[in-house]
């Protein structure tokens, strides 16, 4: 697909054209476009990968943007180096005009110069004159400028080797001595201390060497076994900890209830227990939460707490940049805490006494274990065995003052809508009891006793009961048609007539007035049972759809 650069600005005809042709190349009823060195072009490729930018439109079909540009990086090799130390042939036999005025060569001027300052240089003496050096012009690249190691011989690795080997052989040659100088005939401790001589990859001593080294046998096998969940190299003594042991059970597969622990499986970690009806103590696994607060972790978590406290109070403490400092500080804030909590123990107990209260029953003999038997039913109930104690409050119970014998608050009267005492009736409190005297008192200094006793010297005797009646109606705390109700058949006929007679006059304001007054010189309600009773009987419920209901004639004729 040629690009639209190197097409230019087409016509309508030429672009229609242009169209024309690639859908016969996509078609395939048309060959294919070649690039620049003669590759068919993919007339599937989008227009936005053929068409080549402006700064690398070449103005013919190309795929050349899109590939890796041929470099040749052999400006970058390591073996591209300069040699060092390399004299171009021999030296002068005389001082020349320009050269390094310390040893006489021409590559380099005297500030330059490597060699020993001569007191006297090679410019005014002719003699040692150094030959010139080789002046490399190496091509480096970005890389190769910047590569610590680019240059580096690899055979200098070597001197390190043979440094260690000469210092191992004369530690290997003290010992030999220290052996001869021994004067003990004892085969195992030489053996011992040959041994101890020994390395890995170089061959014992014919002289103390042994074929009977079971021990050591042992010992090396013993080193490079690996332990359970550890990858131990004997070479370098590192040890490499696994995330799990493979004999250990996985979290997850403890408790296979999707309710039970969450674990995360990115940190592989669980922080709850799987297993709640077990104890930690007694769980294979109880959280990581469990292993967390356990051991020394809670001290750290102390220690760093004093530490941001002491802090935050201008001192100079810092766990991490000093931790001896904040450790020896904290045990010794610790010291005073608690010599400060004992000397204000013994300065309260002595000005205010108690100490007799801080003796504590010990904790064995609290929990401890009884031969009381007590039998439970499966519902909770106990069969056999010792009462439960009930809950007592903070407040005293059962404490009778005054002669009383029963507490505050037994007793209620409903006339004046007090509390009082159940055994005296008394409505004071913190009174004296005065027992069945104190009730019949009370009973006789009631608003009703004493509007009986004026109402007896007045009326008839065969009314006090009547009015008793009425007195405990207008004094009583129940509601007017509530309860038990005895009706008087004389007055309700007479209420229903009252009633009836309301009616027909309408005059209901007139009415109840005057029943107000009556009422208040009678000392009743305004509205009596009987009274309550007529209206109820000569109500009409205007919502009974049987109300107006009338059985016709042709009903039983039928």
């Amino acid at each position: 697909m040629a690009s639209s650069s190197a097409i230019g600005k087409l016509s309508r005809e030429e672009f229609r054209r242009q169209k024309d042709l690639d859908a016969a190349r996509k078609a395939g009823t048309a060959p294919a476009a070649l690039d620049e060195e003669g590759r068919p072009i993919n007339p599937h490729i989008p227009q936005y990968i053929s068409q080549a930018p402006w700064y690398l439109d070449t103005g013919a079909p190309s795929l050349s943007h899109q590939r890796r540009p041929f470099d040749d990086r052999s400006a970058d090799k390591l073996d591209n180096w300069y040699d060092r130390g390399a004299k171009a042939g021999p030296a002068a036999k005389k001082y020349r005009k320009g050269a390094c005025e310390n040893c006489g060569a021409m590559t380099h001027k005297k500030q330059d110069c490597l060699e020993r300052p001569r007191k006297k240089g090679a410019k005014f003496t002719n003699k040692n004159i150094q030959a010139d050096e080789i002046i490399h012009d190496v091509a480096t690249g970005f890389d190769a400028k910047r590569d610590r190691w680019n240059g580096y011989d690899p055979a200098e690795h070597k001197k390190i080797y043979e440094e260690y080997e000469a210092v191992e052989a004369a530690r290997q040659k003290l010992r030999e001595e220290e052996i001869d100088n021994q004067t003990t005939t004892d085969l195992a401790a030489v053996r011992k201390v040959a041994k101890a001589g020994k390395k890995e990859g170089k061959e014992a001593d014919p002289d103390f060497g042994s074929s009977d080294e079971e021990d050591a046998d042992d010992d090396k096998y013993a080193d490079a076994a690996d332990a359970v969940g550890q990858k131990l190299d004997t070479k370098t003594r590192i040890t490499v900890r696994n995330l799990r042991i493979r004999e250990d059970t996985a979290k997850y597969l403890i408790n296979l209830d999707p309710e039970s622990a969450y674990y995360d499986p990115k940190t592989r970690s669980m922080r709850d227990a799987p297993i709640k009806n077990v104890p930690a103590e007694d769980a294979k696994f109880a959280g990581d939460n469990f292993f967390r607060y356990s051991g020394e972790a809670p001290e750290v978590q102390e220690l760093q707490l004093f530490a941001w406290q002491a802090a935050a109070r201008g001192n100079d403490v810092h766990l991490n940049a000093n931790p001896t400092q904040g450790q020896l500080l904290h045990h010794e804030f610790k010291e005073k805490k608690e010599m400060m909590k004992d000397v204000n123990k013994v300065s309260i107990l002595a000005k205010y006494g108690g100490e007799e209260y801080l003796e504590h029953v010990p904790r064995e003999l609290i929990n401890g274990q009884t031969e009381d038997y007590v039998e439970y039913s499966r519902t909770g109930q106990i069969i056999k065995g010792k009462e439960r104690a009930k809950a007592r409050s903070k407040y005293p119970e059962d404490v009778y003052v005054n002669n009383h014998t029963d507490v505050w608050g037994s007793w209620y009267d409903l006339s004046s809508g007090t509390w009082g005492y159940a055994c005296c009736h008394s409505t004071i409190h913190i009174s004296y009891c005065a027992g069945e005297v104190g009730k019949e008192a009370a009973q006789a200094s009631t608003a009703q006793a004493l509007l009986a006793s004026s109402k007896a010297q007045t009326e008839p005797s065969s009314q006090n009961n009547d009015v008793r009646a009425r007195i405990e109606q207008n004094y009583s705390k129940k509601r007017v048609g509530e309860g038990d109700v005895s009706l008087d058949k004389d007055r309700l006929a007479e209420a229903i007539n009252e009633e009836k007679k309301r009616k027909t006059r309408g005059d209901k304001d007139d009415d109840r007035s005057s029943k107000k007054m009556k009422g208040l010189q009678s000392g009743s309600h305004d509205v009596t049972e009987e009274e309550l009773e007529a209206y109820r009987m000569t109500r009409r419920n205007a919502e009974d759809p049987m109300a107006n209901y009338v059985d016709s004639e042709d009903v039983y004729t039928r």
